[in-house]
């Protein structure tokens, strides 16, 4: 894990771990971590760049920034527009439901340009556009891509060229040169397990970035106007609250903003496959924190950084079990396989390839899980588990989730 501190007085830089128990050089300022959805803060700025530019407007129909030909869904009347995307409040759901997932470790990597539009093309929206906020990293992987689209580039040159490059973030990027790819940490689930890097093409903007501590300190010593930055105007325009997420915690372009006693807490986190980050800043008191971790822990990075941030007290991390993956009988597995009613609009499937399991939420990536034995299954990604009622054919007619202190049942159902 890696911590960084800024304010008027200069950056701080705390570092524990290694980057692998294969290669145990310690992690430090340097090491690249993948940010996950800080990346939406990016992407937010990007576009609050662009507005400032002339070239695009909030309330512009993203359809317009699309290739001839595409569609995008409208309701009532009314279209979807960048701030809709930018605020989580288009309408469109947390992911798409025809990302292929060949490899369910790399969900995103092969989500093609035309898989998009073909579920623009199809997609009821459920709701009225700006009606609710319903965080989508659908909809911020969508603007970023037609960002790029009118920008002329793919989505990382048309940001580094915009947004990293003037910021002097040269540690920043999605496709890492040689150089880079030497400090690129791996990452691990939370029982340590090595699990492959995220691949983001197509929804970069929503999670593509991988950045170290010291590029992102650079980042915020711009936002707390600690160093002057071309981007100065932009960053003003992106940090208003556009829209309320509920209670105390409004949206901005990209970044989150909590009112706490005596101020505002900017900030941002992300988490994919094997890493976890936190991006936050306080105007007032031109504090800034970035908390990064090689590691999907069972708690969060968050905790700490509004820690640092606020003085909030920390949460006790609960203990984990080290779970064994044992091999079992296909026929025995197969009796696991099958969809099961958690609630009426949620229904996790369980299939096989192979000797592997995997599980899958509704509108949430398919993930690897493992047999612990002949009813029962863990996950190594989130700290979740489950047990099957299983009758004497050998078939489960229900299980039960184990997550976060809940024991949730749910029926076998067609």
């Amino acid at each position: 894990m890696v911590v960084g501190v800024i304010d008027a007085r200069g950056r701080r830089v705390i570092a524990r771990g290694v980057y692998d128990a294969a290669d145990p050089r310690p992690v430090d300022g340097e090491t690249l971590f993948e940010i996950g959805s800080v990346t939406k803060a990016f992407t937010g700025l990007l576009l609050a760049d662009m507005v400032r530019r002339g070239e695009v407007r909030l309330d512009e129909p993203v359809v317009a920034l699309l290739p001839a030909g595409w569609v995008a869904p409208e309701r009532n009347g009314r279209a979807i527009t960048l701030i809709d995307l930018a605020t989580h409040t288009s309408g469109l759901p947390r992911l798409a439901d025809n990302m292929p997932m060949a490899d369910p470790l790399n969900p995103y990597a092969d989500y093609a340009p035309e898989l998009l539009e073909a579920f623009l093309r199809r997609y009821s929206l459920p709701r009225d556009i700006g009606a609710a906020y319903e965080y989508s990293n659908l909809g911020v992987g969508l603007l970023g891509w037609a960002l790029a689209q009118r920008a002329g580039g793919d989505y990382e040159t048309v940001l580094r060229r915009r947004v990293l490059a003037p910021l002097d973030m040269s540690g920043a990027a999605i496709k890492l040169s040689p150089p880079l790819e030497a400090r690129f940490s791996p990452g691990h689930t939370a029982d340590l397990a090595v699990t492959p890097h995220w691949d983001l093409t197509t929804l970069a903007g929503a999670g593509g970035l991988r950045c170290s501590a010291d590029d992102l300190l650079t980042l915020l010593a711009a936002e707390l106007g600690l160093v002057d930055t071309p981007l100065k105007a932009a960053m003003a325009d992106q940090l208003a609250p556009r829209r309320i997420v509920g209670g105390d915690v409004q949206v901005a372009l990209g970044w989150h903003v909590a009112k706490v006693p005596g101020g505002e807490i900017v900030s941002h986190g992300g988490g994919t496959m094997g890493f976890q980050s936190f991006v936050g800043f306080d105007r007032a008191t031109g504090l800034g924190v970035v908390v990064l971790s090689n590691t999907a822990a069972v708690m969060g990075v968050e905790d700490l950084g509004l820690h640092l941030l606020t003085g909030a007290p920390l949460k006790t991390a609960p203990k984990v079990k080290v779970r064994e993956a044992k091999t079992l009988p296909p026929a025995v597995l197969d009796g696991l396989t099958g969809r099961y009613a958690l609630a009426p609009d949620a229904v996790l499937t369980i299939t096989r390839e192979g000797q592997r399991m995997f599980g899958q939420l509704t509108g949430q990536p398919r993930i690897e899980i493992f047999a612990e034995g002949p009813t029962a299954l863990f996950a190594r990604v989130v700290d979740a588990q489950l047990t099957f009622t299983v009758g004497a054919d050998g078939r489960a007619s229900a299980l039960t989730l184990h997550q976060n202190g809940q024991n949730t049942p749910a029926p076998r159902v067609p």
